[in-house]
């Protein structure tokens, strides 16, 4: 059961998709910075090891989609990745913008958003990502602020084992057979479900709060869909566009006020 924390006390929650991700280069500094001037309570963010072993911020696999750099992620060291431009391919109004650690996104943003911080080691499942970033979770204070999510139900095994006071978010998608999201759910104690969009209903929205889970839906982006989410009774919506999305909380949250 997910206890009382700022994940739940002002839900429903705006969380801002890899930042403003449709406004500013996914996965940087200038996309968290953006996200919390428009208005998200949070940020969600990937967390990869480095072949230094460094965690650094970036969704793919790869590194070619968003930078000028090419190969694995993991198989360069965190001087090398931080020389590449990770902004130019959104803009050129943000070239020469870095992949940033997880240490800098706490640092610079730690005291401002909460954040959901996905691990995402799906290539290497058993490396050490979940105990890196539970140290930078201490060293830096954020217990309280951060949830941890992840489709790999090893990664959150390790992370309830060693800071078992942090909540945890199971991803899921539509492509998962039934079986084997109901064996996550069997093997992983989780606090808060994270489904996509296209597998959500009031049953299950009401299915999970019933067990003492919050529910925060990715990735939303049009207002219809925010609303009717909203009248579901959803916790948080993971969206790409925060400013619309903190407009259609608002209006929500006054008409339940007013009702």
């Amino acid at each position: 059961m997910m206890q009382r924390s700022a994940w739940n006390i002002n839900a429903p929650l705006v969380i801002a998709h890899r930042g403003a991700s449709f406004f500013a280069p996914e996965n940087t500094l200038s996309a968290f910075r953006l996200a919390a001037e428009l208005g998200a309570d949070a940020i969600e963010l990937d967390a990869k090891l480095t072949a230094d072993g460094h965690v650094v911020i970036h969704h793919d696999r790869t590194l070619d989609r968003t930078t000028n750099g090419s190969g694995p992620l993991s198989a360069r060291t965190l001087e090398e990745l931080q020389r590449l431009d990770a902004g130019s391919h959104l803009d050129r109004e943000f070239a020469g913008e870095c992949i940033p650690t997880l240490g800098q996104v706490f640092q610079e943003l730690g005291d401002r958003l909460l954040m959901n911080v996905e691990l995402t080691n799906y290539a290497r499942p058993f490396d050490a990502l979940p105990e890196v970033v539970s140290r930078l979770i201490f060293e830096f204070g954020l217990i309280g602020k951060i949830l941890i999510s992840s489709f790999n139900p090893i990664a959150l095994m390790k992370m309830r084992r060693l800071a078992p006071e942090i909540p945890l978010g199971l991803l899921v998608m539509n492509s998962e057979p039934t079986w084997l999201i109901s064996f996550f759910r069997f093997i992983t104690p989780y606090q808060a479900y994270h489904p996509s969009l296209s597998i959500v209903d009031e049953q299950v929205v009401q299915r999970e709060h019933h067990l003492g889970r919050q529910v925060n839906v990715w990735t939303v982006n049009e207002g219809d869909q925010i609303r009717e989410l909203l009248s579901m009774g959803v916790d948080g919506v993971i969206t790409d566009v925060p400013d619309a999305a903190r407009e259609v909380v608002e209006k929500y949250r006054s008409g339940r006020v007013a009702s």
